[in-house]
């Protein structure tokens, strides 16, 4: 029987013939990142008596959750996580003014086919958009995993998502998930490797892929993946990563499979996600011309550049609807010199938008938080209740030309009016 990419990459982190999933392996990750609340681990090694760590080149921190730090509090955690980068040799770290971890990471070279990587945040699964297995863990296990290098982790079942392109006019890769997580529930990948196949996906970009990833968590998955293609190889040789310095993993064409969905992109239409859960997914026509109070472009789903160009497109030469704040957050800053340099940075200001430097902004509840009774429209990958501020406001879910769109009129539009 064939293999999938869970079951292959599994396997070889641990250092065995074969995976098979409800199976118990010792797993060794090629990285371990965490947030800016890697302070957390350092203070558990602290209560462990123990300063000793595996490989600090294998250590990523990245202090993007609060960026810059609001408190004394958070300042003296961020302190502690700089000086303990320090004095361990933590090459890869990443202060307030990087942006977005994942993003971050990505950019930086550091994520490459077949690793296995564990983070911090549940929305690791992000880092199969470059053909890798990425996790989310808690402190105790990232902290174990600095002092052993290992931690044990079950082999999970493989849903296949099979996507048929092109999609349709006005819509991208954050509705194609939207309409799966609405489809599939929130529960309905718990502990799966979501893989991604079908037309849409071949030749996909990476800022694509990296949102099809990214919002897997939504469906409850383990991990999420895209095959490595030329795509993935031009973008690592570009950031100076040959291709052996990595080893592509691939599911076999007879791997087995607990089960299958697929999406139909000609026909899709943009989706909105409605409070206060990810899964209570509509057709935009269902929700159209809701008022909004606040529109945010960011979060580690919908922030990289591709993004903010997409939303570009729509704003330029308009201006945001009086009342409405439109608040965009790029994912890194290597995205802001590039907006800077093309002048989609100065689209947004002329429309009237508050632009932040990079980092999880609003999404991470740092800034951008609504009075009782408000309501936004987000780009970013969660609407749970109270997520942004008051536990009686509302927050719903799209893509950037959605976002774009809305922050003109005011309400919850769609994009496909301001299309040529």
């Amino acid at each position: 029987m064939g293999k999938t990419f869970a079951e292959k990459v599994l396997a070889r982190a641990a250092g065995v013939a074969g995976a098979r999933p409800g199976e118990i392996v010792d797993v060794y990750p090629d990285l371990y990142m965490s947030h800016m609340a890697s302070w957390r681990c350092i203070r558990t090694m602290e209560k462990l008596g123990t300063d000793q760590i595996y490989d600090p080149d294998r250590i990523a921190m990245v202090m993007d959750h609060i960026s810059p730090a609001q408190t004394a509090k958070i300042a003296d955690d961020q302190r502690l996580c700089r000086e303990y980068a320090a004095r361990k040799g933590i090459k890869k770290f990443y202060d307030v003014n990087a942006g977005i971890a994942h993003v971050v990471l990505t950019e930086e070279g550091f994520i490459r086919p077949g690793m296995v990587i564990i983070g911090t945040d549940s929305h690791t699964t992000i880092y199969g958009a470059l053909g890798a297995f990425g996790t989310g863990v808690g402190f105790s296990e990232l902290t174990a995993a600095w002092v052993t290098g290992k931690l044990w982790m079950k082999v999970p079942e493989s849903l296949k998502v099979v996507i048929e392109g092109p999609l349709a006019r006005g819509t991208s890769s954050k509705d194609v998930m939207l309409k799966l997580i609405g489809d599939l529930t929130a529960d309905g990948a718990t502990y799966c490797s979501v893989e991604f196949h079908g037309s849409y996906t071949e030749g996909l970009s990476i800022s694509d892929r990296m949102t099809l990833c990214n919002l897997a968590m939504e469906l409850g998955a383990k991990n999420g993946f895209v095959r490595p293609d030329e795509t993935t190889r031009s973008y690592l040789a570009g950031r100076g990563v040959a291709p052996g310095q990595y080893g592509e993993a691939h599911p076999d064409p007879d791997a087995r499979y607990l089960k299958s969905a697929t999406i139909d992109g000609p026909s899709l239409v943009p989706q909105i996600a409605c409070p206060h859960t990810v899964d209570n997914v509509k057709p935009i026509d269902q929700v159209a011309g809701t008022k909004v109070n606040q529109v945010f472009i960011g979060s580690c789903a919908n922030a990289k550049y591709e993004d903010l160009v997409e939303a570009a497109k729509i704003l330029k030469g308009r201006k945001i609807a009086p009342g409405v704040r439109l608040l965009v957050s790029p994912a890194s800053k290597d995205i802001v010199a590039r907006t800077v340099k093309d002048g989609t940075y100065s689209v947004f200001l002329e429309a009237g938008a508050l632009i932040t430097n990079p980092g999880c902004s609003a999404c991470a509840g740092d800034g951008g938080v609504m009075a009782d009774g408000e309501v936004t429209l987000s780009t970013a990958n969660r609407n749970f209740q109270g997520r942004m501020g008051s536990y009686k406001a509302e927050i719903y879910l799209g893509s950037p030309a959605v976002a774009a769109a809305t922050a003109i009129r005011g309400v919850i539009s769609d994009p496909r009016e301001f299309l040529p």
